[in-house]
């Protein structure tokens, strides 16, 4: 082959070139970059690590219902409360309408709300699981997500099923007021009922998890995981060091610190996570739950 025809057979190529590019100036969707080693990742192997980096094991964000596939028996998820969404009964404005930022966060997510619930089953045992999915507002708790996760602790409780729950939030959502802030009893209300029951209660918290969400049901469990790289707290580090005027201890809120403090029971990677969920099901739900759950 002459060098004229190598050129000729080069420019008929076809490339797929991507429509955009991250902030790391990598092709958008194709390559992403570990932001704790450096490393240039090729999307399709993070994908298949359940995105993990296969370097350093840093964590990336997943979306709530990926995170419910990677947990439960594959084919058995069916989704309750699909529909609830939230209104804005106190017409707030802040630097935007309230109704505003519903509408463009239901546009970017294709949620109805921050919380996703529904029936499944983990390792052949009966589950109620949700997730938290922090694309949404912060996957802050309003009225309808307290609304949805209180209704994963009735459904477990009238079915004999154990709950899980993956938990990422920014805190109450503040433009509902009162109505936000009411979520934290109802939640945790909801979680004692289970608990008197003798249902077991998994929690699982990821980065980041803080505010009303840390302060009600997400610790609450009795068993409390959290993924490697986790900061989980009730207010930032910025506004304690700004409270107490004090320097914070290196991995101030972070999950392996909690673990040292006795607030959490284990640091579990994601890779690891379902396997070490069903052993604690298998220990603590009742075996009359296995066949009281009835079909997924």
């Amino acid at each position: 082959m002459s060098i004229n025809d190598w050129f000729k057979q080069r420019e008929s190529r076809r490339y797929t070139v991507s429509a955009g590019a991250t902030a790391d100036g990598l092709p958008d969707g194709v390559w992403r970059k570990c932001p704790d080693c450096g490393k240039t990742l090729y999307q399709g192997e993070v994908v298949k690590s359940l995105s993990v980096c296969p370097h350093c094991g840093h964590h990336f964000e997943l979306i709530a219902r990926d995170r419910i596939l990677a947990l439960v028996d594959d084919g058995t998820f069916a989704e309750t409360d699909a529909g609830l969404c939230s209104l804005d009964p106190l017409r707030f404005t802040a630097c935007k309408p309230y109704a505003g930022a519903l509408e463009k966060a239901q546009e970017t997510t294709g949620l109805a709300e921050a919380a996703i619930i529904g029936r499944a089953s983990i390792d052949g045992r009966p589950v109620v699981i949700g997730a938290l999915d922090f694309r949404f507002i912060g996957a802050s708790m309003g009225s309808v997500v307290g609304e949805k996760i209180t209704r994963a602790f009735e459904i477990a409780l009238a079915e004999r099923r154990g709950v899980v729950l993956v938990v990422a939030s920014g805190g109450a959502r503040m433009q509902e007021g009162m109505l936000s802030l009411m979520q934290m009893a109802k939640t945790a209300a909801a979680a004692e009922r289970l608990a008197k029951a003798g249902l077991p209660y998994v929690s699982v918290l990821v980065d980041p998890t803080y505010g009303g969400v840390t302060a009600s049901f997400a610790v609450l469990a009795d068993v409390i995981f959290a993924e490697p790289g986790a900061l989980i707290g009730f207010a930032g580090p910025r506004l304690v060091e700004q409270t107490i005027r004090r320097s914070l201890p290196k991995g101030f809120q972070s999950a392996v610190s909690l673990v040292e403090h006795g607030m959490i029971d284990g640091v579990v990677s994601r890779s690891e996570l379902r396997e070490r969920i069903g052993t604690v099901l298998g220990y603590l739900l009742p075996d009359d739950a296995t066949t009281a759950g009835g079909a997924v």
